[in-house]
Formats: structure tokens, sequence, C-alpha cells
């Protein structure tokens, strides 16, 4: 596998969808138990097939914490679940850590407004030299994963809005940088605080 991948195009932080995923994935069910939850009782409220993309997503990007992190995405007030749900964004999907390093940060420190679209087709540029198989992505593939990169920001407050893009210097709540820290995660705790 390569170092990107396009999986986070199924969706952004879904903080509702992602407590009720961490729920579960507390309770350690099985997959019949898992299967049943996400297609019967249809925990998500959506249709089969995008509850079970979502779902695969929510579940590969939240195994990357421990129980720690999940309780809190489960029982933390909204700022916090948002924080914890991006630091296990960023580290299911390289994609998002590379471009809050190259980009988002990079433009915090020239002292830009707001992010273009423009600077998103140079970014995939750069990620071709470091993975051939991104060339090979659609290109509505790509407006995807922009539409879901800005949503994702935006929900983390990261960004004013989707619309405008407007950069907000990152506040990083106390308990999400202490529980990064626990996990001794270095560097997602950079890309979080849009250090180099």
């Amino acid at each position: 596998m390569g170092l990107y991948n396009a999986e986070i195009s199924a969706g952004s932080l879904m903080i509702p969808e992602s407590r009720k995923v961490a729920a579960l994935m507390l309770s350690r069910p099985t997959q019949a138990q898992w299967d049943d939850a996400i297609e019967v009782e249809n925990i998500l409220q959506k249709k089969p097939a995008t509850a079970r993309r979502q779902a695969r997503l929510l579940r590969r990007r939240m195994e990357t914490i421990d129980d720690a992190g999940l309780e809190l995405i489960v029982g933390a007030e909204a700022e916090v679940c948002a924080q914890i749900l991006l630091a296990a964004s960023i580290r299911h999907s390289r994609l998002i850590g590379d471009f809050m390093r190259d980009v988002y940060a990079a433009d915090l420190r020239k002292l830009e407004k707001s992010l273009g679209h423009r600077q998103w087709d140079s970014f995939l540029a750069e990620c071709e030299h470091r993975d051939e198989a991104v060339k090979t992505w659609a290109q509505t593939t790509r407006e995807k994963l922009f539409q879901v990169v800005v949503r994702i920001l935006a929900e983390a407050k990261y960004l004013d809005s989707t619309r405008r893009m407007g950069l907000t210097p990152p506040m990083l709540h106390p308990k999400a940088r202490a529980y990064i820290q626990q996990l001794g995660d270095a560097e997602t705790l950079a890309r979080m605080e849009a250090q180099r």
C-alpha cells in the first residue's frame, strides 16, 4: 500500500456518528454484533451501503487510538471530541497530516487569510512525487477529497467555515493535548499545533 489512500472520501469527522461507533467499539463486538448494530439496528441512520462504508471508515480511523481516546470521543464535550477525532484522522490518513503541515501551517506562517483550491492542486502534485498511486486518482476523487479535508478542518475549528475557508489559528484543548501526549505521538501533535 502506498503512502496515501483516498479512503477518507467516505466522510469527514462525522461527530455524532463517530460517538456511536466509538461506543460500539468499546463494547468489543463480535463481527456479527457489529454487522447487526450497523445494518439491522442502523445506529448511523443511513442507507445500508452508506452505513457500512462510513462505519468502516470510522472504525479504521478510531482503531489508531486506544480506549481512553474512544471514551473521550463518546463522553467529552464537542470541542475535545472533534480534536481527538482529528488526531485519529491524521494517524489514519497521511494525506490530512501532510496537508496540515505543507499547506495549512505554511499558510498560517505566511499570514494568509484563507485556503484556496489552487493550493490543493499543487499539494496533490507534490503527493504524486511521494506516491505514484496519487496520479491514478480521478478528478472526481480529488474534488471529493478536497471537500472532505476542508469539512474536517472546519469541524475541528481550524477553518471558520467550508465556504469562506478562513484560517483559524489552532487552539488545542488541554484535554486533547494531554491525550495526544499520552499516546506519545509528537508528529500528530505538531500537525495539530501547526508546527513544521
